[in-house]
């Protein structure tokens, strides 16, 4: 391992022989590191938290330190990480708590950007970009492919469908649906399908075609929302990404934003 004399890791911590850790970064006795992983300078790692491989970790973040939930009383909860993560500058991530399950989740190949908090017992799927400032409260979903502009506020409990978009300062009290293109700060307001970032994403013309068709149903026609998905299942739309859209409407507990 390749470490800055400065740095203060604990001779308990899991590190492969491959990890760089720069000046004055802090590593915890419960921490696991895999191969090619890149700790920066001034980097705080902490708690029970796993990483996969080939993760960079820029200055100042702070990841995997106990929870700001006045119920945590010190319990043995996680964080886990998958693979090929950026975390930029001064990011927070907070381990799990006890009541929520236990662990923070964070998949494989996301971007996120500086000053992003993601706070205990959130599950976040792959390749998500969260842009620079965005934050989410405790327990919070973000799937596959979504992307969160700069300085977003997610409520707790709330959901970010699969290939969604959300822009700039959008406040976000309620799960977001999947492909959908959505902006404003309160109330959100969804926009339609997220084309461009569908088309980037490598799905057909087909099924963006129904997926518009859907999407036009639940948000501009005057169709309530289970007068919309009634619509959407006569239609007979063959996208099975329609039939996603659908079963993430039918499973939401806090509502949808439409």
């Amino acid at each position: 391992m390749k470490a800055h004399p400065t740095a203060i890791i604990d001779p308990h911590a899991q590190i492969a022989c491959s990890v760089s850790v720069g000046p004055y970064s802090i590593i915890g006795e419960n921490v696991e590191l895999g191969e090619d992983c890149e700790v920066m300078s001034h980097v705080v790692l902490d708690g029970y938290t796993r990483m996969g491989k080939g993760n960079r970790i820029f200055p100042w973040a702070a990841i995997g330190l106990p929870p700001q939930d006045l119920k945590y009383q010190g319990e043995p909860t996680r964080l886990e990480v998958g693979d090929r993560n950026v975390f930029r500058e001064f990011i927070t991530v907070h381990r799990g708590t006890a009541e929520g399950g236990g662990v923070t989740r964070i998949g494989s190949h996301n971007l996120l950007m500086a000053y992003v908090h993601i706070a205990h017992d959130c599950q976040l799927g792959s390749h998500i970009i969260m842009a620079n400032g965005a934050s989410l409260a405790g327990h919070v979903e973000i799937q596959d492919h979504a992307s969160v502009g700069a300085f977003c506020g997610v409520h707790q409990f709330t959901r970010i469908g699969a290939y969604s978009f959300l822009g700039s300062y959008t406040i976000v009290n309620q799960d977001i649906l999947p492909y959908s293109k959505s902006s404003a700060p309160r109330p959100v307001e969804v926009l339609g399908a997220n084309r461009i970032g569908l088309e980037r994403r490598g799905l057909t013309a087909e099924d963006i075609g129904e997926l518009q068709k859907a999407f036009r149903l639940l948000t501009r026609s005057k169709l309530n929302t289970t007068q919309a998905l009634e619509a959407i299942e006569a239609r007979g739309f063959k996208s099975e990404h329609v039939k996603f859209l659908v079963e993430f409407i039918k499973t939401s507990e806090r509502g949808v934003a439409k």
